[in-house]
């Protein structure tokens, strides 16, 4: 069986040793996802594009990682639940908040509506109750930030799902286990 290791920069080419380089210089490391990622510069330079852009102008950095821990949790992916965890929490969530954010149960009416709505659409293959998309309209959200909203689902999964191909070596403090029952949604 093939096993995917992490990449050291002289492992990858040119274009992702400088994206590395930058990562480094602005992260003080590159994340172990990020070096996987980079075994496809063109696949890193895009992922890092998109995902830096994902939600901005719409969302607060603190909500962005409140979806992006919400669709993590759904996805069962340790690695992005650590890694959000964390940023979580240097955007102002306490530990317990992600916790709840992570089962769903967060208190805050609008971060509850995106959140529970990027479940839905995490789980459910873009799909969405009616009930779900009208709280988060009724918030006074409009379609640019329905647009978003996925746009940050789709960024967080591909993360998601590249970790649970190769289980690379998380990187980040391990987030809490959480025994939960997550709904039909």
């Amino acid at each position: 069986m093939n096993t995917i290791e992490v990449p050291t920069k002289e492992q990858v080419d040119e274009k992702s040793q400088a994206i590395f380089d930058v990562l480094k210089n602005k992260l003080g490391t590159v994340p172990n996802l990020y070096a996987v990622i980079g075994y496809s510069s063109n696949a890193l330079d895009s992922f890092l594009t998109f995902s830096g852009n994902a939600g901005n102008g719409i969302f607060s950095a603190k909500e962005i990682e409140a979806i992006k821990l919400s669709v993590s949790q759904v996805n069962e992916c340790e690695y992005c639940q650590a890694a959000h965890t964390a940023l979580g929490k240097m955007n102002g969530f306490t530990e317990q908040e992600t916790i709840e954010i992570r089962r769903g149960t967060v208190k805050d009416d609008r971060l509850k509506a995106i959140t529970t709505l990027a479940r839905e659409i995490s789980k459910n293959s873009g799909r969405a109750s009616e009930e779900s998309k009208q709280k988060f309209f009724d918030l006074g959200f409009k379609e640019d930030a329905l647009v978003e909203l996925v746009s940050v689902v789709i960024s967080v999964t591909f993360t998601n799902y590249l970790f649970g191909l190769t289980q690379i070596p998380i990187d980040f403090p391990k987030a809490q286990d959480i025994a939960i029952e997550l709904t039909e949604v």
